[in-house]
């Protein structure tokens, strides 16, 4: 058993998952050990034979489709060994000391199953990456023109947390999936992502059932990462829902959300 268990999930994106590997090379664990475990959603991009010769310490599982983004990262948790699992986006990069300041905050506080570290844009700038329990009209007002009523915008505020302390240590309702730091005594309790969720909501969700489960979510700004977010299901307008295949996903993970939990 190593200390942590870090699972990248490739899909089409080799380049992006070669640069998150070397932030990881270059991170400062300290005395614990790691692992890296990469698992290809069908990508047909030779990562497979990159990393054989790159970095060939690394695990590789292929899926033989693409089974979306729970589903496929749980592919890479079930080879997990660590006591901790990182599930970490291709499109991230990890600074310095993240692994590190994560790993002593969870040892600290055993109440908490997962936690978020701060997320910068490439500029620099500060990315919403916690957030506030959805209402069932919150994905409406951020698609269509009736987020720009006043009503609407205050909702949609109040769920980006804009009026949050990014720089201070707070539970919070959930965080964003790039990168979750996980607790994997709390993960098998609660159970590994809901593979009904093909892309978006899958990390919604397992925060929702790990708050059920008693295990508390954490933002830690102490620990830094950045991440290129280009929320794909939102480049094009409302309107284009139909040729937009990141926006149906969104919307359809969103419905079953919802019949999951209610509005």
């Amino acid at each position: 058993m190593v200390d942590l268990s870090i699972v990248i999930l490739n899909y089409k994106s080799k380049g992006l998952t070669l640069n998150c590997i070397r932030s990881i090379k270059e991170a400062d664990f300290g005395t614990f050990k790691n692992e890296i475990i990469v698992v290809d959603n069908n990508s047909g991009d030779s990562i497979r034979e990159i990393l054989a010769w790159q970095y060939p310490d690394i695990k590789f599982i292929q899926n033989k489709e693409n089974l979306g983004m729970g589903e496929g990262n749980n592919a890479g948790i079930k080879k997990a060994s660590g006591k901790y699992i990182v599930v970490m986006n291709p499109d991230t990069i990890a600074l310095y000391d993240t692994f590190k300041i994560l790993f002593n905050f969870m040892e600290e506080n055993k109440e908490v199953g997962i936690v978020g570290p701060l997320q910068y844009n490439p500029n620099k700038t500060i990315q919403n990456s916690c957030y506030k329990f959805p209402s069932i009209l919150i994905p409406v007002y951020r698609r269509t023109p009736i987020g720009k009523m006043k009503f609407a915008r205050k909702k949609v505020d109040e769920y980006l947390m804009k009026d949050f302390n990014h720089k201070s240590i707070s539970e919070v309702d959930w965080v964003l999936g790039s990168f979750l730091f996980i607790r994997s005594s709390a993960l098998e309790k609660t159970g590994l992502f809901d593979k009904r969720f093909f892309m978006y909501f899958e990390d919604t969700d397992l925060c929702k059932r790990f708050w059920k489960k008693n295990f508390k979510v954490a933002y830690n700004p102490e620990a830094k990462i950045i991440h290129n977010h280009t929320r794909q299901s939102a480049q094009d307008p409302w309107y284009k829902f139909f040729t937009n295949r990141a926006a149906r996903c969104h919307v359809i993970s969103w419905i079953k959300y919802f019949i999951k939990w209610g509005v």
